[in-house]
């Protein structure tokens, strides 16, 4: 068998980031990437302005799937989220002197992860199943034997059964 020969390979190798950028791929990726971590910084800047700086590290935010004007920010507490659902006229403010076009903010508190967790018990081993028939289960599988004609497959069949199984 012979094979065609392959192509030499004369295209040089693409640098990373090309891929990163070209809007078919990643690209889409890393520019809503960079408009979070823009928006991260403007509301920083927001909060700071409104002496809330201190509430900036724990506010995840982010635009809400589809509405572009519609700002979602994601906090881990009750308090947090009270305080800034009393800001937020002055907060939506903040945020246009800035540059962040937005007409409405939702403010969500995020579920708080699990602070236990499920363990098997290390002492108890594992159950083992019945390997043959209680008592009333043979008794039940013979009682059905008895009433089944002597030729039938249906007796034939029971009866392999109740020979295969140990008590």
């Amino acid at each position: 068998m012979n094979f065609a020969p392959k192509p030499p390979r004369n295209k040089p190798a693409h640098e990373w980031l090309d891929y990163l950028r070209d809007s078919n791929g990643l690209g889409g990726i890393l520019a809503k990437t960079e408009d979070l971590a823009k928006l991260k910084v403007k509301l920083k800047g927001a909060l700071a302005e409104l002496d809330l700086d201190n509430l900036a590290p724990k506010i995840e935010a982010g635009w809400r799937s589809g509405s572009q004007n519609e700002l979602f920010l994601l906090v881990s507490s009750a308090s947090i989220a009270s305080r800034l659902q009393q800001i937020l006229p002055s907060l939506i403010n903040e945020l246009s002197k800035k540059g962040v076009i937005c007409d409405s903010i939702k403010v969500r508190i995020k579920p708080a992860p699990p602070t236990w967790e499920v363990k098997s018990r290390p002492d108890q081993k594992a159950s083992e199943r019945p390997r043959g028939f209680n008592e009333v289960a043979r008794r039940s599988w013979q009682n059905l034997v008895d009433k089944l004609a002597p030729e039938s497959d249906l007796r034939k069949a029971v009866e392999r059964l109740l020979q295969n199984k140990p008590k």
